[in-house]
């Protein structure tokens, strides 16, 4: 973290405490900083039943934030609008942007000290990690705004993580531990693979593995002296192929 700059707040905010919380954003509007909320969709969705960018404007506009200006941003607005809310978000002539993920890399405001995230459990930890981040660009005390829609108890653990942890590495092993990390063949993005030695968290243990596979391969590529590792790999290429 560069030099001045604080760790962001983070707090997981259960509905009964979204009240005070919205308090709490207005406080910073008035104090004159600006606030990013990002939604996981950009217009409602019955199905999903998730909250979409043109949902919470309206719902802000209408409640809580009801007499600051609010902005919109999401990946089908034409480059020139997506330009000119950030512009306007830049200059302070917007207090409030209402967005999807699009801002999740690439946008500096150092003046915006809150990030407020709608259904929180719908994004992976390396993506909530890289939206905190949009926040605490400035000397200024920052925060992030967890707000889950259905919390389970692995989507509540996965979030209570983004709380306590602040470090990208350190939470990407976190993500591991708890999804899991997928199929090595195959298109499965998370889920426990049958381990016999290790498990998803032992890192070191598979670092270990890997400069070893690394060693062998520089010693020998076509693994002419390891007939049963050759025929394993074989197996395993052929059976990705027949899928």
């Amino acid at each position: 973290m560069p030099h001045g700059r604080k760790p962001v707040a983070t707090a997981l905010v259960p509905e009964s405490h979204q009240k005070g919380m919205w308090r709490h954003v207005r406080e910073q509007i008035q104090e004159g900083r600006q606030v990013f909320v990002v939604c996981p969709l950009i217009d409602p969705s019955d199905k999903m039943g998730a909250k979409s960018v043109t949902d919470v404007a309206r719902d802000l506009k209408k409640g809580p934030l009801s007499d600051t200006r609010i902005g919109i941003l999401h990946g089908r607005l034409a480059s020139h609008e997506k330009e000119d809310a950030i512009q306007k978000f830049r200059d302070g002539k917007i207090d409030v942007l209402v967005a999807t993920t699009v801002v999740e890399v690439g946008v500096d405001i150092p003046n915006a000290s809150v990030m407020v995230i709608m259904g929180a459990e719908r994004f992976g930890l390396a993506q909530l990690h890289q939206l905190r981040g949009r926040v605490g660009r400035s000397d200024i005390q920052s925060y992030c705004y967890l707000l889950p829609e259905q919390l389970s108890d692995s989507s509540e653990a996965r979030l209570r993580a983004v709380e306590t942890i602040h470090h990208g590495f350190l939470l990407a092993e976190k993500d591991l531990e708890l999804r899991g990390p997928g199929n090595v063949f195959g298109n499965a993005q998370s889920g426990f693979p049958d381990f016999q030695l290790a498990t998803a968290a032992d890192t070191q243990i598979m670092k270990k593995a890997r400069d070893y596979a690394s060693g062998l391969l520089v010693q020998d590529p076509g693994f002419q002296s390891h007939p049963r590792i050759q025929s394993r790999i074989q197996a395993s290429f052929e059976k990705v192929h027949l899928e």
